[in-house]
């Protein structure tokens, strides 16, 4: 069976130091390590962690150490969130999220994982987002927190 390529955020590296989501996000890292996931981290993520700590740092570089994927930022993927901050999904201030969704759409990622239910992990922006790809000629994208795919505590 194909291995999942999973997009994923940089809320879910941070998600490793936060009490409510660690257990989920570590036990993600956990799965990636494992073999089961392929993580797929992008020039983004690198960019909003490089004043991070160094303990965040640390964590990326274990998530990157897992045979991760790395994208970069292209052209196609700036049209697309353009097209996203252009439809009102998410205003200006969010371009970042917006560029992610692009980068997984673009780049097939079979899902994107985040614990950003404001912007990303929302039923009505994952309509919207979704509404722009079909329309675009793009597949959709799953989109999920780390809590509803890691394979933590179902052993």
């Amino acid at each position: 069976m194909k291995k999942q390529r999973i997009y994923t955020d940089t809320s879910v590296i941070g998600g490793c130091f936060d009490k409510e989501f660690e257990i989920w996000s570590n036990g993600l890292l956990t799965d990636f390590k494992n073999g089961i996931f392929i993580p797929v981290l992008s020039d983004v993520i690198q960019a909003e962690i490089a004043d991070a700590p160094d303990f965040i740092i640390n964590k990326y570089e274990e998530f990157l150490d897992c045979d991760a994927e790395i994208i970069i930022t292209t052209d196609e993927a700036l049209i697309l969130a353009n097209v996203y901050l252009d439809r009102k999904i998410l205003s200006e201030k969010f371009y970042r999220d917006m560029l992610h969704i692009a980068l997984a759409t673009i780049n097939k990622a079979d899902l994107l994982v985040s614990w950003n239910f404001k912007h990303i992990v929302r039923f009505d922006k994952i309509r919207l987002f979704n509404s722009v790809n079909l329309e675009q000629g793009y597949s959709p994208l799953e989109i999920y927190s780390p809590r509803e795919i890691t394979f933590y505590g179902k052993e």
